[in-house]
């Protein structure tokens, strides 16, 4: 089974168990002969792949009314992955959502470890500075790496703790923000394994 998750920039696969990334530059559908179960959310290539009859969208297996009509796919598929938990998506932006038996509690947006580093950027040269991972958030800091890390993940670490439930993290700053939490699962694959549990009740592919 072929999975391909396409974003703006770049395309995930999954093939036989393997995951690899490409370039969306570089990105040719035409080149996969076998069967592919996609999710797609780079409107610029909706059309080319809808008109190829071994590309299947799996978003249409979702049953939307679980979750609220803007939520991005990605995030709903990582959210079809886990029946009780609360993941976190620490990507560009980092995504926090509640399943609880199978159903959508909920969530919320922050801005990713990147975007945040840049916002103080701008807000000041002064505090042009990198997050210390390594800083104890439960203090009150005494110089400007740890008053700006303290300042911007504290908040977000105790409300994901209050959560209550396992907790799942996947995404590309996944290691850094597992080091910040006790007793997670990293799990990197969480969307292509959201998208084979609709495979498997949909039978699409």
């Amino acid at each position: 089974m072929i999975l391909c998750d396409i974003g703006n920039t770049t395309v995930d696969w999954f093939i036989d168990g393997k995951a690899s990334k490409q370039s969306v530059d570089n990105f040719d559908p035409h080149l996969y002969t076998d069967k592919v179960c996609y999710i797609n959310v780079n409107t610029k290539l909706s059309s080319l792949l809808g008109s190829l009859d071994h590309w299947y969208d799996i978003s249409q297996l979702v049953d939307r009314d679980k979750y609220y009509p803007t939520m991005g796919i990605d995030r709903v598929m990582v959210c079809e992955a886990i029946s009780d938990g609360v993941i976190v998506d620490a990507g560009s932006a980092i995504t926090v959502d509640v399943m609880c038996n199978g159903h959508y509690e909920g969530g919320f947006i922050s801005l990713g470890l990147r975007s945040a580093q840049e916002a103080y950027r701008q807000l000041s040269p002064a505090l042009a500075e990198s997050f210390n991972f390594e800083v104890d958030l439960t203090i009150m800091a005494k110089n400007t790496p740890d008053a700006i890390t303290i300042g911007f993940l504290a908040p977000l670490i105790d409300k994901i703790n209050s959560l209550g439930k396992p907790i799942y993290v996947t995404g590309g700053d996944s290691c850094l923000f597992s080091s910040l939490l006790p007793d997670v699962i990293m799990d990197d694959h969480l969307v292509f394994k959201g998208m084979q549990k609709l495979i498997e009740k949909g039978q699409l592919c």
